[in-house]
């Protein structure tokens, strides 16, 4: 089930030298190549400084084939499965399908759009610092690739999932604002518990959000939008209502496919429910809904 840690594979840095922890299953845990590679990419964001720019990372023929396979793979999902407003986004961000864009280039193409901008992350960023940044539109991104063995899919959120699911939902107005007021929410609570329970929120609609759009299901969660294989099976998985408590207490797996979403039956009920619950929730209305959860 859900845990911290499994946001993102493990770095540690000793002695000068950073390494990437992968899990024994990871598609990359036998390649040692690709394990030196994602040490590289940490090391850069590591070495980053706050106002300087973002590293530039020199992408390998590998690497660029897996952003031209998800890039061509994803745009007929995308204009069939997508919520409207994301699709208008991909015009208007117009990222480069041809190679992977480095992070300042996706900030000067969202910024002027909603004001936000992409900084570099090793890995796991705490849960409190990663959404607490989002009120002043910061989004902490990873730059590694996954692994080429297989492009269309990844355990955890790689440049692809950062940047064209989360990129293209922070140009719009109504999701960006959604992405602004967690952080909002995160900088107002004082305990990790409560904390948690808004990051499951978050996941149970920024990340794997579905929604009744024009009489048809679509998706605005990055987590669905970003992955080849869940875009093709999220109509089929079990749809609950908006539910708030049971969002915010349920456990999940990050590593597979979610067989349960919850469905808001329009854009206006996203905002309602999951934006008011981020404009007014306090520690004190958290622990009230964490109180009312069954006890599993």
């Amino acid at each position: 089930m859900f845990e911290e840690a499994q946001l993102y594979s493990p770095v540690t840095a000793e002695d000068g030298e950073v390494t990437v922890h992968l899990a024994h299953d990871h598609p990359g845990a036998n390649d040692p190549e690709y394990r030196r590679r994602r040490g590289d990419i940490a090391a850069a964001a590591l070495a980053w400084e706050p106002g300087s720019p973002a590293p530039r990372i020199d992408y390998n023929d590998a690497e660029q084939e897996v952003w031209r396979t998800v890039c061509r793979e994803l745009a007929p999902k995308h204009r069939r499965y997508a919520v409207r407003e994301y699709r208008e986004a991909l015009e208007r961000v117009a990222l480069p399908t041809d190679h992977v864009p480095g992070l300042d280039e996706v900030t000067e193409r969202v910024q002027p759009l909603t004001g936000w901008r992409y900084v570099p992350a090793a890995g796991l960023v705490p849960l409190r610092e990663f959404y607490g940044s989002l009120e002043n539109r910061v989004f902490h991104s990873t730059q590694y690739v996954r692994h080429p063995d297989v492009p269309l899919y990844t355990p955890e959120p790689d440049i692809i999932h950062e940047v064209i699911g989360h990129g293209h939902l922070l140009a719009t107005p109504t999701f960006g604002e959604l992405h602004r007021l967690a952080g909002v929410a995160t900088n107002r609570l004082e305990d990790e518990d409560n904390v948690r329970f808004l990051s499951k929120v978050f996941w149970f609609s920024l990340e794997f959000g579905v929604v009744v759009e024009d009489g048809e299901l679509r998706a605005y969660g990055a987590g669905i939008l970003s992955s080849y294989g869940e875009i093709e099976e999220f109509r089929g998985m079990e749809h609950r209502p908006l539910d708030l408590v049971e969002m915010g207490t349920v456990d999940y797996d990050i590593t597979a496919y979610q067989p349960v979403l919850y469905r808001a039956e329009s854009v206006e009920e996203i905002v309602d429910v999951v934006g008011g619950f981020f404009a007014t929730c306090t520690d004190a209305s958290i622990e009230q809904m964490r109180a009312r959860a069954p006890v599993s």
